[in-house]
């Protein structure tokens, strides 16, 4: 009987310190705070480039063209040259145009000579209709083929101009100074009027680079625009990693937003005496931008949940999370559009063992390696 109350007394003992045990795990504890370097936020005046894809063009480009038949007798350029203005380029073969020519001029002679016949008979009609010596309907068919005759001395003068535009056709000369490309057509070549290509001429300096920017940005090129100064470096044209080196200035704003797509085409002009920029190429406008009281913080102060971003805000020993709107990277910081202050504390080092409401341990920052 005693050894059962002593066995009872055991079991109710053993589950009293298991409970207790139990109690004295489950109980809470605190994580430690967790160490992070922090940074006042910054405002000033930040610089950096904005790019926008841009296309290089001519300012002056054509194709050239025959406007008469004929077979190519002679090029008298090298492919790739520059060619001045007035230059002769191509030679189309002008024996039928030279026989039409002087076919014509003939006409004109035979034409003149009736003429003359014509006008005597007329003059002659005149003086013996006014002596009632001839009949007056002789007169009228004098006067009507003297009038015919004029005529026909007109439309024969027209047939030889004419054949002279055609017989001056059929040589190409350069329409103004630039750079002739790889020949269409070679030697002995037919072509027809209006229709073969022959070679495109294209000038080079200065030389365009169009651009495409949404409407909201239109003021802010109007105001650039002003500015033509030859050693402003607003405007700067990359290709890869290459930049070129000389810099550009906006000479055309379109005259209209395209209503299809909120945009406004733009051509800057850039100066291109070494030929290094040629029509066709494709690369990258840099445009220098300057805002003014910007808020910046480190790169690494931001953190991504979700295609969010966030910093840690620091008051006292916690924190609390904080969304932002991020603007342009400036080298290794980047612009806050909204949500952070001049003046409030960040956490810039030790972000990501971070949650809303940890607790913080203030650090000295550690050294930069680089």
């Amino acid at each position: 009987m005693l050894l059962n109350k002593i066995q009872r007394l055991s079991i109710i003992v053993s589950v009293a310190v298991l409970f207790a045990c139990g109690k004295q795990q489950q109980a809470p504890q605190t994580p430690p705070p967790v160490p992070v370097v922090v940074e006042k936020v910054k405002t000033g005046d930040a610089s950096f480039y904005e790019e926008y894809p841009v296309i290089i063009r001519a300012l002056n480009e054509v194709e050239l063209r025959p406007q008469v038949s004929g077979y190519i007798t002679a090029i008298h350029f090298k492919e790739g040259d520059e060619v001045k203005k007035g230059q002769k380029l191509y030679s189309i073969d002008p024996q039928v145009a030279q026989g039409n020519y002087q076919q014509a001029v003939a006409n004109l002679s035979v034409q003149e000579t009736n003429l003359i016949k014509a006008t005597k008979d007329v003059e002659r009609y005149r003086e013996l209709s006014k002596r009632d010596a001839i009949a007056k309907q002789q007169v009228d068919y004098a006067e009507a083929t003297y009038e015919a005759a004029k005529k026909q001395v007109d439309a024969a003068k027209a047939s030889v101009s004419g054949v002279q535009t055609s017989v001056r056709y059929s040589t190409i000369v350069a329409p103004f100074d630039g750079t002739i490309g790889i020949s269409a057509v070679r030697l002995g070549a037919s072509v027809s009027p209006g229709t073969t290509l022959l070679n495109t001429i294209s000038s080079d300096d200065p030389i365009a680079a169009d651009i495409t920017v949404d409407q909201s940005a239109i003021l802010k090129f109007t105001q650039l625009s002003r500015n033509k100064a030859a050693n402003d470096s607003t405007f700067r044209l990359a290709f890869s990693a290459d930049v070129y080196p000389h810099n550009g200035h906006i000479s055309i704003i379109d005259r209209a937003v395209d209503p299809q797509t909120g945009t406004i085409r733009m051509r800057l002009t850039f100066p291109n005496k070494d030929h290094a920029l040629r029509p066709g190429m494709s690369g990258t406008l840099r445009v220098l931008t300057t805002t003014a009281e910007s808020v910046t913080v480190p790169y690494k102060a931001i953190t991504e949940q979700l295609g969010e971003f966030f910093v840690y805000v620091a008051d006292s020993s916690k924190v609390s999370q904080r969304k932002v709107k991020l603007g342009k990277q400036v080298g290794r910081s980047v612009i806050i559009r909204d949500g952070l202050k001049g003046g409030e504390t960040i956490v810039t080092e030790g972000v990501q063992n971070l949650r809303e409401g940890s607790a913080i341990a203030v650090t000295a920052p550690t050294a930069n390696k680089n």
